[in-house]
């Protein structure tokens, strides 16, 4: 789906900005998604086509916290138990 978003140009403050703004209204609407845990990290990711220290640091920049919960740690520990016992 593509979705087209007029804003006015006194609300852009400078010509750079205008060529940034795609992606950072894309940006937005992931991070706000995450942040509402209606996309995963990894859509997160897929999305703004991102590796996974460069979504990391976009969270921290933005001030986003993980969506990694205690059950999600265990989780972790098991599988990497699993693969060290082989």
């Amino acid at each position: 789906m593509e979705i087209t978003v007029s804003i006015p140009d006194k609300f852009v403050l400078s010509a750079s900005q205008k060529g940034d703004l795609e992606r950072q209204m894309l940006e937005a609407f992931a991070i706000e998604e995450y942040r509402r845990e209606a996309i995963s990290f990894g859509l997160l990711r897929e999305l703004l086509g991102l590796s996974v220290d460069e979504a990391n640091g976009l969270l921290k920049s933005r001030r986003v916290e993980l969506n990694y919960t205690a059950e999600d740690i265990e989780c972790d520990r098991k599988t990497m138990e699993l693969f060290l016992k082989k």
